[in-house]
């Protein structure tokens, strides 16, 4: 019979509406470790020759796990294995070595991965920098955020977003995480001088870590709940503390988050003392540790040039490769950027003497974000310089990467890691559209879809593109027209990429289909089908100066930060015009060769907008001139004028007008339409919060006031609090267009009770409305009698 080992307990709990047996669960959470355990982690570390991190990356290391004596233990070489007890993976060009351990939950940080870098985020990745050590990789990365604040806002909606796509939060409570997390260390550091800290993040299994804080949220938290206790857990309140006098930042929110984990511990221990330890119990055990293996050591192999900063992420990245590209599968978009941008790594390996490394690299940093856009003309360089905007780097990255022996090697590597047979010109544009599109992606999701296909259809990928070619820096691009039509191929391809790449980016050209033929232009007609690289390609054409026109006004309107009222038209939900902005509207206009300005107008005057069959039409005027089917004739809507941005990031109305659905007579001064909604005592709870001068409420000192006079208190918080409803809707409309594209502006779940809550609120309305009609009757006789009794039954 075994002794000395406590029994462990399973019970039944209810979570949400299913009843869940829970197994296992120990009588007792691990204790925090010791100085003196995370003393020996760090000093096996730097004796093991096959591993080097700094001191703080040993620390955090083992401040995280549950067993440090045995990771230690792990770390220790012998005679028989110098390199220790750690577990041995070979990827492509390096050696990684793990150790493997239970981590406490909340020491570990989301990191950055294909599947969440490469999807539609109003929150930017940081950039990411190899670390090395007298010349060698260390098996640490380097995450550049801009302040603490935007590491708790990236933490924050990663974890919100990973619980939108899914969640294993049932099969957790059920029997904890039962598979290793991949996770290593990260120097974290801040452009705005905050000192750096120390932290492991996971690499692969960030749904497991996000489901894991679902568990210990229990089962009526939202995902934003979910997300801001782990935000709050690993970060607490440092955000808004920063560099605070006292112990350093790394150290703060070390203690902090001990803190946390002895809060847990607290309650778990009397929840474990009570006669029937219940739910609550079960959400702690469960989530308090998961399994891990901790990269801690790296190992390029002979004979590779990649450099030494890339070889522990290039590894990293091989390793989740191996699982989401080959196995669990990630969306589309993500895997197109991890064969494009691994493609490119293997190039760089094998150091062929047609191009330079450092050339290579600079491209593959510009590719995957690491080097930004404002540092555009510092990695290209030229005289002139190219100017640093999103639009020119799409036009540098794309000139780099359609070189044709480069071009052919990288659909050899691209078939090679996507085990294919062949790759057209199409399959290239489709590995090319989610890394053209990363500095816009957020803010022009509403169109990214298409924007996509357009590149799963060619993009501006045309012959002449692909042969070769060197962009022509410029300011204005229409002062490249002449040349081009001159015979300067050069500049006759920037037109075609820069212009190409605005009309797909704003959805004005597309992959056309059959139902586009003939219908109306403003509905996304065509006058005939053709591929988007056809399109480009005949816009692009020396002798077609409407088609070069037509892409050098595009490139000049292109606007990286918003989207054009051609492809999405704001509309007014309250019937109010918006206000006036000293910023010109973002419209794309049809180009007329006869006026001055180059721009075409209607009759009266007015500019005439850009529409996808104006371009299609311009590709080839001839033959769009011999069709049979005209476009439909419409008049062209007003060009509205643009909302004033507040610094929030609201619109707000011009001086002197009302807010959007303001009440008249009402004065909202600063506060937002949540803000008004608890004010003014619309919530369950608030009787009788009513703004100053409305009539007391029921909850007041004193006498009660008669009954009409407290309705009429309840009646002004009805109308402000139906009001105060009505401008949230508003301001989610605003903001729906920036929010990312995998978290919805409003769950579904909370669409239904809203919807659920709204019927009931108008039904109730509508039967006050019938007894107040019914009750107030006209008297026999009116002439309005028969007709006001219709209404009030109708």
């Amino acid at each position: 019979m075994t002794t000395g080992t406590p029994a462990t307990l399973s019970l039944d709990v209810t979570w949400g509406t299913d009843s869940i047996r829970v197994t296992n669960i120990s009588p007792h959470l691990p204790a925090d470790p010791t100085d003196s355990q995370i003393a020996a982690v760090t000093a096996a570390g730097r004796a093991n020759p096959s591993t080097w991190l700094p001191d703080a990356s040993w620390d955090a290391i083992a401040r995280a796990t549950t067993r440090p004596e045995a990771l230690a233990v792990q770390l220790t070489p012998t005679a028989d294995e110098p390199a220790g007890l750690l577990m041995v993976e070979n990827v492509e060009g390096a050696t990684l070595r793990s150790g493997v351990t239970r981590v406490l939950l909340s020491e570990l940080f989301p990191g950055i991965q294909p599947r969440t870098g490469m999807e539609v985020s109003e929150v930017s990745d940081p950039q990411v920098h190899g670390i090395t050590h007298q010349g060698r990789p260390g098996a640490i990365v380097q995450y550049r955020y801009e302040s603490l604040a935007h590491l708790r806002n990236h933490v924050w909606q990663t974890v919100f977003a990973t619980l939108h796509i899914n969640s294993y939060a049932t099969s957790i409570l059920t029997r904890s995480v039962t598979r290793n997390l991949i996770t290593h260390p990260v120097e974290i550091t801040f452009e705005d001088g905050t000192e750096p800290i120390h932290v492991l993040v996971v690499r692969d299994g960030i749904t497991r870590l996000a489901s894991a804080w679902a568990v210990q949220a229990g089962p009526d938290a939202d995902h934003a709940e979910v997300a801001t206790l782990a935000t709050e857990a690993l970060l607490g309140k440092e955000s808004a503390t920063g560099a605070a006098a006292g112990p350093g930042l790394g150290q703060r929110l070390a203690v902090g988050r001990a803190r946390w984990r002895q809060d847990l511990r607290k309650e778990f221990d009397e929840e474990m003392k009570g006669a029937a330890p219940g739910l609550r119990t079960a959400q702690i055990a469960q989530s308090y540790v998961v399994p891990a293996q901790i990269a801690v050591g790296v190992e390029g192999h002979d004979g590779r040039v990649l450099s030494p900063e890339d070889i522990f992420d290039d590894a990293i990245r091989s390793v989740l490769a191996s699982v989401h590209v080959e196995f669990k599968q990630w969306d589309p978009a993500a895997q197109n950027v991890e064969v494009i941008t691994r493609a490119l790594k293997r190039i760089i390996q094998q150091g062929d003497p047609r191009w330079n490394t450092a050339d290579l690299q600079a491209v593959y940093g510009l590719a995957v974000g690491r080097i930004p856009v404002k540092e555009l003309p510092q990695a290209f360089g030229g005289d002139p310089a190219p100017p640093a905007t999103a639009l020119w780097r799409a036009v540098y990255l794309i000139s780099a990467l359609s070189q044709p022996d480069l071009l052919e090697l990288l659909k050899e590597q691209a078939k090679a890691i996507k085990g294919g047979q062949r790759m057209s010109m199409k399959g290239f544009g489709e590995l090319l559209g989610p890394i053209i599109d990363l500095p816009w992606r957020a803010k022009k999701k509403l169109v990214t879809k298409q924007a996509r296909n357009a590149w799963n259809n060619g993009g501006v990928l045309t012959n002449d593109v692909t042969q070769g070619w060197t962009p022509v820096p410029t300011d204005d691009f229409t002062a490249l027209i002449a040349p081009a039509m001159s015979g300067d191929d050069d500049a006759r391809r920037t037109l075609a990429v820069a212009g190409g790449v605005a009309l797909i980016a704003d959805k004005l050209l597309t992959r056309n289909v059959g139902s586009s033929l003939g219908a109306p232009k403003e509905k996304g007609g065509v006058p005939f089908r053709a591929d988007v690289y056809k399109v480009v390609e005949g816009l692009s054409r020396r002798t077609n100066e409407l088609g070069l026109w037509t892409l050098a006004l595009a490139a000049n309107t292109f606007r990286d930060g918003e989207l054009p009222q051609n492809s999405v038209a704001k509309q007014s939900l309250t019937g109010k015009e918006p206000s006036a902005s000293d910023e010109p509207p973002y419209v794309y206009f049809k180009v007329d060769l006869d006026a001055a300005d180059h721009i075409a107008r209607d009759a009266a005057g007015v500019p005439e907008r850009l529409y996808e069959w104006d371009v299609v039409a311009a590709s080839d005027p001839d033959r769009a001139a011999r069709l049979a089917v005209p476009p439909t004739a419409v008049a062209p809507p007003p060009v509205p004028v643009p909302v004033v941005p507040a610094p929030n990031g609201e619109p707000e109305p011009a001086e002197g007008a009302e807010s959007p659905g303001a009440v008249p007579g009402e004065t909202t001064g600063d506060s937002d339409p949540v803000t008004a909604l608890f004010q003014f005592g619309t919530v369950t709870g608030s009787e009788g919060a009513l703004p100053a001068g409305a009539v007391p409420g029921p909850r007041d000192q004193g006498p009660p006031a008669p009954p009409s006079q407290r309705a009429a208190g309840h009646r002004k918080a009805l109308q402000l609090g139906v009001q105060g409803a009505r401008d949230a809707l508003d301001h989610l409309y605003v903001l729906e267009p920036e929010v990312g594209d995998h978290t919805p502006i409003v769950p579904v779940s909370q669409l239904d009770e809203l919807h659920k809550l709204l019927v009931g609120i108008l039904t109730d309305v509508e039967n006050l409305r019938r007894r107040t009609t019914e009750g107030h009757a006209p008297e026999d006789g009116d002439p309005e009698s028969d007709e006001s009794q219709e209404l009030a039954l109708d």
